[in-house]
């Protein structure tokens, strides 16, 4: 088993790297070149600091600064709820990107590169997916493309709402945060040799939802942002409306002690951060027993974010451009409470996480996942309702959504690609997380490039520097073959099977097909019946549950 150790490739700059400076206008970056033939710059401030007049507010450009300015160390993360004190690596002042490019973009000859711009994932609540080293991508792509990934604000600092914050501030402030970056990109990433007119977006989870906020974003209008993407694990959370949402500022407000104050936002803006971190905490959803997972989370405000996710896409009011979507098999182990005891408890936690749910609604899940029970294989450390109910939790939170974003996709005449990633570890299986959320993520960007810490992440299977290193490159060649060309046929890694469009496969006639990924194994897989069915079912009922 691998010790959980922290890997910092990007921080190590070879004896003979030389420093590239880049003027953005507003400073210059200095960035290295290293000895694998990627450069890098960390740390570009992308935006103002968030703070006093600006806690709570649409992100502003950053001010200008003299000199050149150092970038081989990364931002701070951005503050996550339910962590005090503020850790070390965190600050409220966070908006920071990094930029990865092969060595030679300076070649006037060149022709620009497709960009990649990825978007962590993290619930909305933490950025959980930071510091990714691009270099292996970079590589793979035969050194055809830059990526961009950035910090954005999570929390109440990204996703706090209500009355006082729409009259006064800015609701959504976290997705804000990736426009502010996909703008930066459009003004800047020709200095680095990538493509304006060449964007892919990337994310997973969190970043995934965001993804399809995006394409849904102002109705579905084009800002020629981004021109395809490819979302891992979309998450398809409840949605409140701005007034709906308003339980959680009166209670941040009562928290901090601001409720008599002639100005609440005034009062919560003038708090110094350890003082706010400290009443950052979770309390449950309304109509729910305990806190969510997940708190705080974008919000319906008729202007960016119009209409439930669902509604949105049902009705066409999303972007046609190429996509990527998919899921792992096991979505939901990682989230869901193994002492579950009865029923009952299934049904409690399901509802704490989506308090739309009715008696209604959960008998149907009953007769889809828990009518035997009994049967369940044992895990270590878990009741047999474990596994059911991570299932119907995997499902409603990820796995449909997929599958409902293929078919919005498909059915609006866009290209559309679907994957399920059922890559088996042995130390996963015998513990029951099976193949557990966005654990692709370690195939696509190479395990050596990952980073976590005791409190974000965990460290990469062993088998991906083992048994399962040989998906690496089938992974990263579909990848790489879609950022540079839409298409993730295009250059796929010799001997990968063709990914087949969604509903455009061998059986024809739309049969939804999807990408079935495992070490020796890879093909195109119908989706089973049981799934299709339970999956209607579920996507039947998503704006239900505000989804």
């Amino acid at each position: 088993m691998l010790s959980r150790w922290v890997l910092f490739p990007v921080l190590f700059v070879a004896a003979s790297a030389k420093p590239l400076v880049v003027d953005l206008g507003y400073a210059q970056y200095r960035g290295h070149a290293l000895s694998n033939g990627v450069a890098q710059w960390l740390g570009i401030r992308y935006a103002a600091p968030p703070l006093g007049s600006l806690r709570f507010s649409a992100p502003q450009d950053p001010d200008e600064v003299d000199g050149i300015q150092d970038a081989s160390q990364h931002g701070p993360l951005c503050l996550p709820i339910n962590t005090y004190p503020i850790p070390a690596d965190s600050s409220e002042d966070c908006l920071f990107l990094d930029v990865y490019a092969p060595v030679g973009f300076r070649g006037l000859t060149l022709k620009p590169l497709s960009v990649f711009v990825f978007i962590q994932g993290g619930g909305f609540n933490q950025n959980g997916n930071p510091y990714y080293n691009g270099s292996s991508l970079i590589q793979a792509s035969d050194m055809g493309i830059v990526i961009v990934t950035f910090n954005y604000r999570v929390g109440p600092y990204g996703f706090l709402s209500g009355a006082e914050i729409r009259n006064d501030g800015s609701v959504n402030n976290g997705i804000k945060d990736m426009i502010q970056v996909l703008k930066w990109v459009q003004k800047h990433i020709h200095k680095f040799g990538g493509d304006p007119n060449h964007v892919v977006l990337g994310g997973d989870s969190a970043g995934a939802a965001a993804i399809t906020l995006l394409l849904s974003a102002y109705n579905g209008r084009d800002d020629g942002l981004f021109h395809a993407a490819a979302a891992e694990s979309q998450s398809f959370a409840p949605m409140y409306t701005v007034d709906e949402a308003q339980f959680a500022y009166d209670n941040l407000v009562i928290r901090t002690d601001c409720y008599n104050a002639p100005d609440t936002l005034a009062c919560l803006r003038s708090l110094d951060t350890a003082t706010l971190q400290k009443a950052n905490i979770a309390t449950q959803l309304p109509g729910a027993q305990d806190p969510p997972l997940y708190f705080y989370a974008p919000v319906i405000d008729d202007d960016l974010v119009p209409d439930y996710t669902y509604r949105m896409f049902e009705e066409g009011r999303f972007l046609r451009v190429p996509v990527i979507f998919g899921d792992v098999t096991n979505e939901g182990t990682l989230f869901t409470t193994k002492n579950l005891n009865s029923t009952a408890d299934a049904h409690a936690f399901l509802q704490d996480q989506f308090p739309a749910l009715t008696q209604k609604h959960l008998s149907r899940i009953d007769h889809y996942y828990l009518r035997d029970i009994h049967s369940t294989k044992p895990y270590p450390d878990s009741t047999p309702y474990w596994r059911p109910t991570s299932n119907a939790y995997g499902e409603l939170r990820y796995i449909c959504p997929g599958i409902a974003m293929s078919t919005a996709f498909a059915n609006a005449g866009a290209p559309s690609w679907n994957y399920h990633y059922s890559v088996l570890d042995p130390e996963d299986e015998a513990s029951g997380d099976g193949v557990y959320h966005v654990v692709e993520l370690n195939a696509i960007w190479g395990p050596e490039n990952m980073w976590w810490s005791d409190t974000i992440g965990s460290p990469p299977p062993a088998s991906y520097f083992g048994s399962n290193a040989a998906i690496i490159p089938v992974m990263q060649g579909y990848w790489t073959s879609f950022i540079r060309s839409f298409d993730p046929n295009t250059y796929r890694y010799p001997g990968s099977p063709r990914w087949e469009t969604w509903g455009g496969g061998r059986h024809g006639g739309g049969r939804p097909e999807r990408l079935f990924i495992r070490t020796g194994e890879t093909r195109m897989e119908s989706v089973p019946r049981d799934q299709r069915e339970r999956c209607e079912y579920l996507i039947s009922i998503g704006v239900e549950l505000t989804q």
